[in-house]
């Protein structure tokens, strides 16, 4: 009879053992999987192993010089950018690696996505530097350290530019933002140490008299010297934040209990905590206009985005949907390049008309302004739509003055400019009597006017109820009023097509010409031309006005050059502002705005 084979082990039972053997404690050699290679951002936890208690344990290698832990699952951030291996081992036995590139965290996806108003300088390095050298130059270094000193996280971020070891990290980002549902500011900064960060700026808010109390969950609540509404500071995945709630208005006399009660009603500093914490996505970083903005804007070393909620019923006055500028710092100037988004043509379709006063005017002004926008844009802007609200409180307003403001406004053409002179003679002659600098010059403004009468109502009205002692010439259509403001003369000229005012000095010797397209050629893009508001400050001719002073009635000459050696010196001491200038002119889509200042040559 034939032999019966021998039974083979029961399958199903022989599996449960292998897995049994697998997954007990004291076996090694299950691979954890860490998943592929991949990009991280800087302090932003990722996470190894199997959260699961009971799993078996392994020691995790991060490969920054933090030491191994040894745990079934973990969580880990790296706090400076670059390439790091992440190893899983058993005792000296490398059971699975993998290789992670981590990069600076954005601080756009530090900022929850529903921020109103964002400022921010993208990377420290390469940018903060810059800055403030500028300003320091611009309004003087002790004056620059003490106001950069009272700003929020400011004082630990100018600490990191020494060199010297530090928790800020030179490649992250710094700024400033508005939440709805918080009444302030709330200030963040990319830090390499969130821990060593918080007790940094903990250190510099006691050094400044601040008491700082910190609280179980690792933040701090930090009770202002001034006695001031409490603000919060406190760290989250790479950025330290300080929430500042706005100061409540000093209490009139008699209303300390008002008062008391508003310091009670401050804003809740942890509904900023609460919003940082639960942001898992990207932030404002991919806010959809902020990108269509950035499009239409140079680089820069620091940005401005901001988009505040228009209410409905304002919408129709309030066209603008948002705004993004950038700031780039070149040496010794700094440029501005914005964009207005709007949802309809900004100050009308059409462009308003030219400055009459810039084609016809003296040579040489110190200061230039100029305002083109159609009559009707600029009711829009001062009383608001046709039939709204506002514009009916604002007529009603002038009304109870016994003045028509429909008629005035309808009365302007839509230019208004404006040029101021420096007069160097008498400035000398003044000082040298006096032995005190007081400004000596001429300026002139000019509107341009479609209908005299409501203009030459609202200016006697004005001067009567002013009990100001005026003379007044009317010659054909033309009238003049004179009259003296703080010891100088005023002059005013009414005609059918414009209103001209003339304050100071008189002007005399100077060449005329067309300043407007002088302006042009200078500032470019059609700077203080038909559309454009335009905005300009040149100290330089200031100064060259001083310096090429080479007479002056009455004062000798060696007065004469001690008294300019003197003031230049105390003028290049008061600022080195060369000039500046701002223009705003509508576009497609909205509206761009260019500025720049720049500061005299070292």
């Amino acid at each position: 009879m034939a032999s019966r084979p021998r039974a083979l082990p029961n399958f199903p039972l022989f599996l449960l053992m292998v897995a049994v053997g697998l997954v007990a404690p004291g076996c090694r050699s299950v691979r954890p999987d860490l998943g592929p290679e991949r990009t991280l951002e800087a302090g932003v936890p990722e996470s190894f192993g199997s959260p699961n208690a009971k799993a078996p344990s392994v020691t995790w290698d991060f490969g920054d010089g933090t030491p191994p832990q040894t745990a079934p699952g973990v969580r880990h951030a790296w706090d400076a950018a670059g390439r790091y291996t992440v190893r899983a081992l058993d005792g000296e036995k490398e059971l699975a690696r993998v290789v992670l590139t981590v990069v600076p965290r954005p601080v756009l996806r530090a900022v929850p996505e529903d921020a109103q108003t964002v400022l921010w300088v993208p990377r420290l390095r390469g940018n903060v530097e810059g800055l403030v050298d500028f300003y320091e130059r611009l309004v003087g270094s002790r004056n620059a350290r003490s106001s950069l000193e009272d700003a929020p996280l400011v004082p630990l971020l100018l600490r990191s530019l020494s060199g010297g070891p530090t928790e800020v990290d030179p490649e992250e980002g710094f700024g400033f933002f508005l939440l709805p549902g918080f009444d302030g500011v709330v200030a963040l900064l990319g830090v390499t140490d969130m821990r060593a960060a918080l007790e940094a700026v903990s250190r510099e808010l006691r050094s400044a008299g601040h008491r700082v109390l910190p609280q179980e969950d690792g933040s701090a609540r930090v009770d202002p010297v001034d006695g001031g509404r409490s603000m919060l500071l406190f760290a989250d995945r790479g950025y330290v934040y300080l929430a500042v709630p706005d100061s409540p208005d000093a209490p009139e006399p008699g209303e300390t209990v008002k008062a008391l009660a508003v310091v009670e009603d401050s804003p809740d500093v942890n509904v900023v905590r609460r919003r940082v914490q639960a942001l898992s996505g990207p932030g404002v970083s991919e806010n959809a206009l902020l990108g269509e903005l950035r499009g239409k804007v140079r680089d820069g070393s620091v940005f401005l985005f901001s988009a505040p909620p228009v209410p409905e019923a304002e919408k129709e006055d309030m066209p603008v949907r948002g705004f993004f500028g950038a700031l780039a710092v070149q040496a010794d100037q700094v440029e501005l390049d914005g964009f207005l988004s709007s949802s309809r043509p900004l100050l009308g379709a059409t462009p308003g008309p030219a400055s009459a006063l810039l084609g016809r005017a003296a040579a040489g002004p110190v200061a230039a302004a100029q305002l083109s926008v159609p009559p009707e844009e600029l009711a829009r802007l001062v009383f608001g739509s046709p039939g709204s609200p506002r514009r009916q409180r604002t007529l009603e307003r002038w009304r109870t003055q016994e003045l028509d403001a429909e008629a005035l406004l309808k009365s302007l053409r839509g230019d208004v400019a404006m040029l101021v002179y420096f007069d160097a003679a008498a400035f000398f002659q003044s000082f040298i009597r006096d032995q005190r600098p007081a400004p000596k010059g001429t300026v002139v403004m000019e509107a341009g006017l479609t209908s005299l009468p409501p203009v030459l109502q609202l200016v006697q009205k004005q001067l009567q109820d002013n009990k100001l002692v005026f003379q007044k010439d009317t010659q054909g259509n033309t009238t003049r009023f004179r009259t003296r403001l703080q010891e100088q003369p005023v002059s005013l000229t009414l005609s059918p097509e414009r209103a001209t005012l003339e304050a100071g000095e008189v002007l005399s010797g100077r060449e005329t010409g067309d300043v407007g397209a002088t302006l042009r050629t200078r500032f470019g893009a059609d700077a203080f031309g038909p559309g454009h508001l335009s905005l300009m400050v040149d100290l330089g001719r200031l100064r060259a006005d001083l310096a090429g002073t080479r007479s002056v009635p009455g004062v000798g000459q060696g007065q004469l050059l001690a008294s300019q050696v003197f003031v230049g010196a105390l003028l290049e001491r008061l600022t080195p502002l060369e000039y500046g200038f701002l223009d705003f002119a509508p576009a497609e889509g909205g509206g761009r705005l260019r500025g720049r200042v720049v500061l005299r040559e070292r």
